[in-house]
C-alpha cells in the first residue's frame, strides 16, 4: 500500500515534470552561454554612457560645493 503511495507521484514526476524541466534548463544555458545580443549590447553600452555623463555631473556638482559651502560634507 505505501509503495503505490510513493510509486504514483514519482511516476508522473519523471514522465511529465523532468523533461520539462531538463529542456528548460539546458535551453537558459544554451542563452546564457551565446552572452548579449546586438540590442542588448547597445542597451548597455547607451546606460554605461549615461552613466559616466551622471558620474562627471556629480563630481562637477561636489566640487561646486566643496568651494561655495566646505563644510557641507560633515552636515550629514
Amino acid at each position: 500500500m505505501t509503495l503505490s503511495f510513493l510509486v504514483a507521484p514519482l511516476i508522473i514526476f519523471v514522465t511529465l515534470v523532468l523533461p520539462i524541466w531538463l529542456v528548460l534548463h539546458y535551453r537558459s544555458k544554451r542563452q546564457v552561454g551565446q552572452g548579449l545580443s546586438n540590442e542588448e549590447f547597445e542597451a548597455l553600452h547607451t546606460l554605461t554612457k549615461k552613466a559616466e555623463a551622471l558620474q562627471t555631473r556629480v563630481h562637477s556638482l561636489e566640487r561646486i560645493l566643496d568651494a561655495e559651502a566646505p563644510e557641507w560634507r560633515e552636515r550629514r
